[in-house]
């Protein structure tokens, strides 16, 4: 409780947006800030075809907002950011506000995905795919893999021409044997899309270098990465 206050009194620092984030009590805090890099590096999908209007991202599962404000630093014209808890829509639109994003970042929910489509979805869903004990435990948990199977099944239907998907997952489940790369790569399959890129990072945080945690066969192997998805390319059939 004590560590959560201080958290939300003095924010966290994100080195990718230059400035501090402020969690509320019960909100995922952006401290395991390799996922964060991911999104602020990888390659922004390029438009397809003559367009009009700014471009548009959505940001599922947004938490404290942290990855909603790095896609507007990035230049994302309109970022749609969304989640399911009342604890972090409230979070979110108060780090947005802070940051000076409430006109270019739009805090909405409880959903996970937004009308309309965009040209970039963005989703770090809880990496363990096992049932959360507490509310606290929500942005680690994901019973059955429920969200990730939930945005990989929409995320089709959302993308404008030429856009793309960001799925955000650490690999710390296969280590622990919850999940199989196979089961994932079948699930993106399953879901009409294909991967078109995927980036790569090594946690940083002291627990994957400590020998004594029970856990450190699998925090020392673990592998944070990015995903770029996309639809599948429809060939055109030739006419005579």
């Amino acid at each position: 409780m004590i560590g959560a206050h201080e958290w939300r009194r003095k924010g966290v620092l994100v080195p990718a947006l230059g400035a501090r984030v402020h969690p509320h009590y019960g909100v995922f805090s952006p401290v395991r800030g390799e996922y964060v890099d991911l999104v602020a590096r990888a390659p922004l999908p390029a438009p397809a075809g003559p367009r009009t209007g700014p471009r548009t991202a959505f940001d599922l599962g947004t938490g404290t907002g942290v990855l909603a404000a790095v896609l507007a630093r990035r230049g994302l014209g309109r970022v749609v950011a969304t989640d399911i808890s009342p604890r972090a829509l409230a979070c979110a639109r108060d780090n947005v506000r802070r940051l000076g994003l409430a006109g270019r970042v739009d805090v909405t929910g409880p959903a996970l995905f937004p009308d309309g489509r965009a040209d970039l979805v963005v989703c770090n869903p809880p990496w363990i795919p096992a049932r959360p004990a507490s509310v606290l435990e929500q942005g680690v948990y994901d019973q059955d893999g429920a969200m990730l199977r939930d945005f990989l099944h929409g995320l089709g239907s959302r993308l404008r021409p030429g856009g793309e998907g960001w799925l955000v997952l650490s690999d710390l489940a296969e280590h622990l044997g919850l999940r199989t790369r196979r089961d994932l790569l079948a699930a993106i399959e399953a879901a009409g899309l294909r991967v078109v890129g995927r980036i790569d990072t090594r946690p940083r945080h002291p627990r994957a270098r400590d020998a004594a945690d029970p856990l450190h066969a699998a925090r020392s192997a673990e592998v944070t990465s990015l995903w770029r998805l996309a639809s599948p390319i429809v060939k055109r059939s030739a006419h005579r």
